[in-house]
């Protein structure tokens, strides 16, 4: 059984810090294209970190057809301060940016696809329902608490590139803080980031 470890990008930073940057910022500050379609698509490649798949390579597509609004950004932290995960879930499921793909499937929606404006580039957070496998509702499982698909993808400075964690739980900590646990060992790694068509991210 897989022991569960919080972990983050860059393979140093915890999500906790990552995410807590991210929703404790003034909303002004993320991008309100809510009703914008975009028309955009990123593309580039999931590379597994540790465990039996270490090193498993697939193709990775996130369709953006719009960002989420700083009001539905405040509901999903509302939300998650009422009732947990499942109040997190629960609006989560209610919303539609875009679609993220990994491999070579049809993918599932990408509920909330945040933009945020770093020094040198932009920071994108995508949060996901993820789909539960039967395996896991008919055995109920660990990972049926791992409700959540998690990914940041960066653009400009360094390169593009980012993190993906399939199976995540999220929790508030310290009141104004959103603590991300991966199920696995290590977040798998998304490099090679392109985007193409509408408005790119940079």
């Amino acid at each position: 059984m897989k022991e569960r470890r919080q972990a983050g990008f860059c393979w140093a930073l915890c999500c906790l810090v990552v995410v807590g940057m991210l929703f404790c910022q003034p909303v002004s500050v993320v991008k309100g294209q809510g009703h914008r379609d975009l028309g955009q698509y990123v593309t580039g490649t999931v590379v597994n970190v540790g465990g039996g798949a270490n090193g498993r390579t697939r193709p990775f597509t996130l369709i953006i057809n719009r960002y989420t609004s700083p009001e539905d950004v405040q509901r999903l932290n509302s939300a998650l301060q009422s009732g947990g995960q499942d109040e997190l879930l629960k609006v989560l499921s209610g919303m539609d940016a875009g679609r993220i793909q990994l491999g070579t499937g049809i993918g599932v929606t990408a509920n909330a696809i945040i933009s945020t404006r770093q020094e040198g580039g932009t920071k994108l957070v995508v949060l996901y329902q993820r789909n539960l496998r039967i395996s896991e509702l008919r055995y109920g499982t660990r990972s049926e608490d791992y409700k959540f698909g998690y990914a940041e993808l960066y653009f400009g400075g360094g390169g593009n590139e980012g993190m993906l964690i399939p199976a995540a739980k999220v929790r508030l900590k310290d009141g104004n803080t959103w603590e991300v646990e991966d199920f696995g060992t290590f977040p798998a790694r998304l490099i090679g980031l392109q985007t193409r068509g509408g408005r790119r991210a940079r």
